[in-house]
């Protein structure tokens, strides 16, 4: 009892969305204090962490052949289970600013549909990495309590949080989730749909961070009055040259129709699984849409087009997974633990 106590002295409380694409870290009293890329370089001889976060993202595709550039996680969940801990450990670290006597509680969001081998891997990664207590939250839930819904009213409410590795759909009444759906379509798979259409159509290979960089420019889900342009470097797969070209946002949008058309479908899923009285208060409330994949332009206008719902666009929706485990630190007393898994 009395090292919880000390533990307790020399601990603050994390929140953290550990995602596909980025880690967020929550602190209590102290708001967001990281909030860094998921990837990790390590020497493949030794294994030993050479860069976590922005620095290791500057190197991926880029570096010599004994240091490889990992993201340990995808698809919302821990592909390698050795680096997930190190990262975690490095980040951590970094929040606190000393090895010593760092034993934090922590709450993580995970995807709901994910396995309990899977659940098992994230607490172990976060135990390894020196937590105390760890508790899961389902990312959607999270991303509601972030976006200030409020979701102990006995009404329905509907948040679609599109992050890296999954798409997270749950209705939610009454503080818990009535419809839950976790796809494995996200940010990720838009880039990986640009990539594949260069290089169908133009026969142009390009990278992760390119297939990024046309996504955050010129990537769009609805038709608007001005076409943007912008160039592409890569490498011509023919000659096996490098090669520039220029590329409009029509062109963008038609790359991305097949994983934006399979969220969709995931959306219409859930709402016909709905009771009648909750959709009755998605249809007045409207959808509310979180994760940096809300951000891609006019995803909320096709959706709610498809749809015939209003779509609303939380007020930070990057932040909203990890505000919400914030929060849930906050508040553990008063959210029932049966809603944690």
């Amino acid at each position: 009892m009395f090292f919880k106590s000390l533990y307790g002295v020399f601990s603050n409380d994390m929140g953290i969305d550990l995602g596909t694409a980025n880690t967020l870290v929550h602190v209590k009293g102290q708001g967001i204090v990281l909030s860094e890329p998921s990837v990790v370089a390590v020497q493949a001889s030794t294994g030993k962490v050479l860069a976590v976060g922005h620095e290791a993202k500057r190197m991926l595709g880029r570096t010599p052949g004994d240091i490889i550039a990992i993201r340990p996680m995808k698809d919302g969940v821990i592909a390698d289970f050795e680096t997930v801990e190190k990262m975690i450990r490095y980040f951590i670290t970094k929040v606190h600013k000393r090895k010593a006597l760092v034993r934090p509680r922590v709450v993580i969001g995970v995807p709901s549909g994910i396995t309990e081998v899977e659940k098992r891997a994230v607490r172990e990664s976060a135990e390894q990495a020196g937590a105390r207590e760890i508790y899961l939250i389902e990312e959607a839930l999270g991303a509601a309590i972030g976006a200030n819904i409020p979701i102990h009213e006995p009404a329905g409410h509907m948040i679609v949080d599109i992050g890296g590795g999954t798409t997270e759909i749950a209705v939610i009444s009454l503080g818990g989730m009535v419809i839950a759906d976790s796809l494995r379509v996200a940010g990720d798979e838009f880039d990986d749909s640009i990539i594949k259409y260069m290089r169908t159509q133009y026969n142009l290979i390009i990278g992760e961070r390119m297939a990024e960089e046309v996504k955050f420019n010129l990537g769009n889900a609805y038709p608007e009055k001005a076409v943007e342009t912008m160039e592409l470097k890569g490498r011509d797969a023919l000659s096996g040259l490098p090669r520039i070209l220029e590329i409009d946002s029509s062109e963008i949008r038609k790359s991305l129709k097949e994983p934006i058309d399979q969220i969709l479908e995931a959306v219409k899923h859930a709402l016909e699984k709905t009771p009648p009285e909750l959709a009755a208060d998605i249809v007045e409330r409207g959808i509310v849409m979180t994760g940096g994949g809300s951000l891609l332009k006019g995803i909320d206008k096709y959706i709610s087009k498809e749809c015939g719902v209003p779509v609303i666009q939380a007020e930070n929706p990057l932040t909203c997974v990890v505000l919400g485990a914030g929060k849930f630190l906050e508040e553990i007393r008063s959210i029932s633990k049966s809603k944690m898994k």
